[in-house]
């Protein structure tokens, strides 16, 4: 045991150098993250989406048709509401019920680029 015994310093330290280089990795990869989500705001901010408490009369009124009217999903209690989701060519409204929750863009980087794939 005693041979092991200047060894494991070495170890432990070695360990710990990986680990702080490991935490800058992930710093990096959450701070590139951040940039895009950040633009991404920025974008749908400049494009004057449909805004929360919008009726979808409103909404069609003032955006047109929608390219496609997505399923409903929801409704089977009161802590899940009905939610309808209105594709748009370059946009996405989420409605509850009648009125507007959000507006997002639908663009390739984003989760949303297929909304009636998205169960």
């Amino acid at each position: 045991m005693g041979k092991f015994t200047h060894t494991l310093p070495i170890m432990v330290a070695f360990a710990a150098t990986l680990g702080a280089a490991g935490s800058s990795v992930q710093a990096a990869q959450a701070a590139g993250g951040d940039n895009l989500l950040l633009h991404r705001v920025q974008q749908e901010q400049a494009m004057n989406l449909p805004g929360r408490g919008m009726s979808m009369g409103q909404v069609e009124r003032r955006y047109g048709t929608p390219v496609r009217k997505l399923d409903a999903r929801g409704g089977d209690s009161k802590a899940h509401p009905v939610i309808n989701r209105w594709e748009y060519s370059n946009f996405i409204v989420y409605f509850e019920h009648q009125h507007v929750i959000h507006s997002v863009l639908n663009t390739p980087a984003g989760n949303n680029q297929h909304p009636a794939n998205a169960g």
